[in-house]
């Protein structure tokens, strides 16, 4: 790797993998741990059980199904997830729609915890993780029918890049499915931390007409796109109630959740992104696209 990407990975690992929460005890270890005194088997878990730390996007679940169906992903189709993260989308689009996926994240303790997750629920046969910079990704041309990315490009600082290698990496003909923050219209600067980034730092939003642009220039053309804003808006408020709720001792240890990987500021990121999307500050767009023929 290059020096500007071995900063770039060390920010991201420091930032998504709770760096100082754990000590020295990596974080699939910590995840076990925590899975056992919820009283579950950190060797056979359900996709239920897990979803408090498979898909950290805005929507979770629901946003990764709308993504799908909006972009027709079908049984057998080979797909590549951009940012893969703790593998949520490339387990959902395996057991629910039958294709084949591989996960790509810079952030190697979150493609440890991927590799496991997918082992412990069945599905090690039909997804792969693997950790590599978006940008310069070891696999072969034409090798995939879907490029899948949410809530990733904003990391990532070399999108032009990125977008080539999406080119290089899909078959012609083959569609980009994006899920993405991008800036609104109100200038003012963002409420941080949010749970991309803690600072300007990790933090490379781009406006929809930069995005749009970006995709146009790597040759690919645009097939459905639309602004989910409200509905991740709602999906965020209920999240940030439940989270700032009265504390209630619970019964049993509860389930593992963002804090675990963020650290337990995860509420203050999650109300800062809450009131960033409420001000205009940005916005949340769905769309496919289509890789040219050239």
């Amino acid at each position: 790797m290059s020096k500007d990407t071995l900063d770039l990975s060390r920010q991201l690992n420091d930032h998504y993998a709770a760096v100082g929460v754990g000590g020295d005890r990596e974080l699939v270890a910590r995840l076990r741990d925590a899975f056992r005194e919820a009283g579950h088997d950190p060797d056979r878990l359900t996709l239920d059980v897990i979803a408090g730390i498979d898909q950290l996007h805005l929507g979770g679940r629901t946003a990764s199904r709308s993504l799908a169906t909006l972009g027709f992903v079908g049984p057998g189709e080979r797909v590549l997830d951009v940012g893969c993260g703790t593998g949520g989308a490339s387990r959902l689009l395996a057991a629910e729609y039958g294709a084949t996926v591989t996960g790509v994240d810079i952030t190697a303790a979150f493609v440890e915890v991927a590799a496991w997750l997918s082992a412990s629920t069945g599905l090690a046969e039909r997804t792969r993780f693997l950790c590599a910079d978006a940008a310069v990704v070891p696999l072969a041309d034409a090798s995939f029918d879907v490029v899948w990315c949410q809530h990733a490009l904003m990391n990532m600082p070399q999108v032009p890049r990125v977008l080539a290698e999406w080119q290089r990496l899909l078959r012609p003909g083959g569609k980009v499915l994006l899920h993405e923050v991008v800036t609104g219209d109100n200038p003012e600067p963002l409420a941080l931390p949010v749970p991309w980034a803690r600072s300007q730092t990790t933090s490379h939003l781009r406006s929809r007409e930069q995005l749009e642009r970006c995709l146009a220039m790597a040759g690919f053309v645009p097939e459905t796109l639309r602004d989910v804003t409200e509905a991740a808006l709602a999906w965020r408020q209920t999240r940030s109630d439940r989270e700032g709720g009265a504390a209630v001792p619970p019964v049993k240890p509860s389930l593992p959740g963002p804090p675990l990987l963020f650290g337990d500021d995860f509420p203050r990121m999650g109300r800062n992104l809450r009131d960033n999307l409420a001000a205009d500050k940005v916005r949340i767009l769905e769309g496919v696209w289509r890789r040219s023929n050239r």
